[in-house]
């Protein structure tokens, strides 16, 4: 079963139908799916195509391997290939007379191994570009120099017809992964495996959350226990610093200097440097209040991925404990009070923020918002300051939004109470929302307020 990416399977058809020459790139993170949203739209087209995989190894090797997929899809003999340009010249060659698609998959791994790979394909690109229809994908893992292929100095510069950076899935598509658990197990999953696919996939129906939990990493020798080290390995020659950083924004410090004193991190520059790679990687996010975007001060950190979240505030921390405790009794000690009671309503706040802008986007709000994020408040009236956690701001002003994980319904005094805070901050707000896991109190209508549940947000 191939779940979401609508867009881009649009996007990669297009490319592959139209007449001319043409190139993409498809890009991100590990187990974001790349490989799945390729080979899934190379099946719904009618085009010839080769896919291959490059390897971390020798020119010669990877000749020799393209050259086996070349014969088996012409049905020739083995082609005796001098050298990848020689092979790739003869695909190009090849879609003078009819169209094709060749993909390149992990193409850094073939920039490594052959000097001068980049500006081989620009002189190809150019060479072929008014007689050949090919369509020839790159792909690959190592965001950093995807992107580089997209810079000016760079030989391909101008070349790249179409370019994916591929994200993690929001909530709703990644809870097609799991559409047998109710709207509160959803949650409690998505907290924990986030948008990726490929931990989606092996979400078991039959289990319950916990034994999910426990069963793919939260227990010696887990299904995922090693592969948020292994994600960061592969894109960081320093793995000590990364954990230090994650290990203190996963006990609430994000701020900069927070994190700086926190964690053991030798400088402010290492530290700087390790949070940029972790940005770019999509593990961490900086954000920063929608009404001071451009304070530094006010910025801050947080871990995005959600399984490196978890990983960092259950397992790494005591994963001394894990190793020689019942994977039950190491659960009930160390995650289960904290997971529901903590940890899931402050996913619970994330998964809203996604609900509103999908509805945003969709054209579903009474007034489309242009901003939505928090909002820094000081109000020296009253000596207090603080932040709200989900705020938009449209052509009418701003929208205030209170998320409640709470098993009973969200009781009128307590709506009051909220909205009250919120104006004794000094934020206006001409509306006050509220999200609910467990409904609401009956109560009467009213103009200022917008209520939604759980099932508003997963159907």
């Amino acid at each position: 079963m191939f779940v979401g990416r609508d867009e881009e399977q649009k996007k990669l058809k297009k490319l592959y139908t139209n007449q001319d020459q043409s190139t993409a790139l498809v890009y991100g993170r590990r187990r974001i799916g790349k490989t799945e949203l390729i080979k899934h739209t190379l099946k719904n087209v009618d085009i010839p195509s080769i896919y291959y995989e490059c390897k971390e190894t020798s020119e010669a090797n990877n000749v020799r391997s393209l050259s086996f997929l070349i014969a088996e899809h012409f049905n020739i003999p083995l082609p005796a290939f001098s050298d990848i340009e020689e092979v790739l010249s003869f695909i190009f060659q090849h879609a003078e007379k009819s169209s094709m698609i060749l993909v390149l998959d992990e193409y850094p791994y073939l920039q490594r191994t052959k000097t001068g790979m980049d500006s081989i394909l620009q002189s190809l690109i150019d060479r072929f570009k008014s007689s050949s229809s090919l369509k020839l994908i790159l792909c690959g893992s190592f965001v950093d120099t995807m992107k580089s292929l997209l810079e000016e100095q760079n030989p391909l510069y101008g070349r790249v017809d179409l370019t994916i950076e591929l994200t993690s899935m929001d909530y709703y598509d990644s809870a097609k992964f799991y559409e047998e658990f109710s709207y509160e197990d959803k949650v409690r999953l998505y907290s924990v495996f986030g948008g990726i696919p490929y931990y989606n996939r092996l979400i078991d129906n039959k289990r319950t959350v916990r034994e999910n939990i426990i069963e793919l990493i939260a227990s010696p020798g887990a299904r995922l226990e090693n592969e948020v080290s292994m994600n960061l390995k592969s894109e960081l020659a320093k793995v000590i610093n990364a954990n230090e950083v994650f290990e203190a924004l996963a006990r609430g410090f994000n701020k900069y200097n927070d994190i700086l004193s926190q964690s053991h991190v030798s400088s402010s520059p290492a530290l700087a440097d390790v949070l940029e790679k972790l940005c770019k990687m999509q593990i961490v996010e900086k954000t920063a209040p929608i009404n001071d975007m451009y304070n530094r001060k006010k910025s801050s950190y947080r871990i995005c991925d959600n399984l490196s979240l978890f990983f960092y505030k259950y397992v790494f921390r005591y994963s001394s404990q894990m190793n020689i405790m019942d994977s039950d009794t190491f659960f009930d000690r160390y995650i289960a009070e904290d997971f529901e009671n903590q940890y899931v309503p402050k996913a619970f706040e994330e998964i809203c923020t996604q609900f509103l802008i999908r509805r945003n986007k969709n054209g579903m709000m009474e007034e489309t918002f242009d901003q939505i994020g928090r909002y820094y408040y000081d109000n020296p009236n009253t000596r207090t300051n603080g932040e709200f956690d989900i705020v938009t701001h449209d052509k009418r002003g701003y929208i205030s939004y209170e998320v409640k994980f709470r098993k009973k319904p969200l009781e009128t005094s307590r709506i009051d109470e909220e909205i009250e805070q919120v104006k004794n901050s000094g934020l206006e707000c001409y509306k006050y929302g509220f999200l609910s896991r467990s409904g609401f109190e009956k109560m009467k209508k009213r103009d200022d307020l917008i209520l939604l549940d759980i099932s508003d947000i997963y159907e």
